[in-house]
């Protein structure tokens, strides 16, 4: 299945996206796509519906963050060989770990907001899972069966704040906006092998990613049973997995995004994004 939330920012529906590429609103089914609705019990209920019998969303005003309220958004840094290599980091013995703020979810249409006074904007097209039953301290196999699902996330980056301004990643990773996933959670039945997934970034037509998540030094379900082992994931929470080469601190000269900039994505099966960047705009 593909789940879709749709609407005005703060009044999102759930919704399913069937086979023809139609939207069909799921509300009288769930209140919303999160935690409660990424069960197994809950999924199975919903691959039974027949979807000719809900009713149909169009035309579609706008595409939200396709979980709705993740209590953690949670990623992980330098997990693939030829990203590790472009930045001139070693190869890491365990992953990488730090945390977006929640606060940073957005729809995968939303602006990417500039932050104030940023000066290093930079782009990472990512592989993101979530997790859909509670989980503490389980294998590798165990967590496989925890995943709910996968989607494409942008993981925005001011290398400047996460870099140069002390302290760890996060400052650099949590700004408003820089968490755009979606367009829609594709169930991991419907994921063959999330290690063989293509993905792709441009920058105002520009193609600056182009890359596979079998550059992946730790896998999903890895990830999960690693994570595990240190907290407790809930239903709902995110997690992010790293990206390819080609980002705009790897490059010579290094390029960052500027105001006015288009940034798409997209990973196959999953879905693109495209993102206009604007300058913060004031408001406190």
């Amino acid at each position: 299945m593909k789940l879709i939330r749709y609407g005005r920012n703060g009044e999102e529906r759930p919704g399913l996206v069937d086979a023809q590429g139609t939207i069909r609103d799921l509300s009288s089914v769930i209140e919303d796509i999160d935690g409660a609705a990424l069960s197994h019990t809950s999924l199975a209920r919903l691959r039974e519906l027949d979807t000719t019998r809900l009713k149909p969303v169009d035309p579609v005003e706008r595409i939200g963050a396709c979980v709705a309220k993740p209590g953690k958004f949670i990623c992980i840094g330098l997990n693939f060989r030829d990203h590790a290599a472009e930045t001139g980091a070693s190869i890491p013995a365990e992953p990488v770990v730090f945390l977006k703020a929640t606060s940073a979810v957005s729809g995968p249409h939303d602006p990417i907001v500039k932050p104030r006074n940023s000066r290093k904007l930079d782009w990472e097209v990512e592989l993101a899972f979530v997790v859909g039953e509670e989980t503490r301290y389980v294998d590798e196999t165990q967590a496989a069966s925890r995943i709910a699902g996968y989607c494409v996330c942008n993981d925005l980056s001011e290398r400047e704040f996460q870099l140069e301004r002390g302290g760890q990643w996060d400052k650099g990773k949590g700004c408003d906006s820089f968490g755009p996933i979606g367009p829609w959670l594709v169930t991991a039945d419907e994921v063959d092998d999330p290690a063989r997934l293509r993905m792709w970034l441009t920058v105002n037509g520009k193609r600056m990613q182009d890359g596979s998540t079998s550059q992946m030094i730790f896998r999903p379900a890895f990830l999960l049973s690693y994570l595990s082992q240190f907290m407790s994931l809930q239903p709902g929470d995110v997690v992010t997995t790293g990206t390819p080469a080609g980002v705009g601190l790897g490059r010579k000269p290094p390029e960052f995004l500027q105001v006015g900039d288009v940034v798409e994505l997209g990973i196959d099966g999953l879905g693109t994004q495209r993102q206009i960047v604007v300058p913060w705009n004031g408001v406190t």
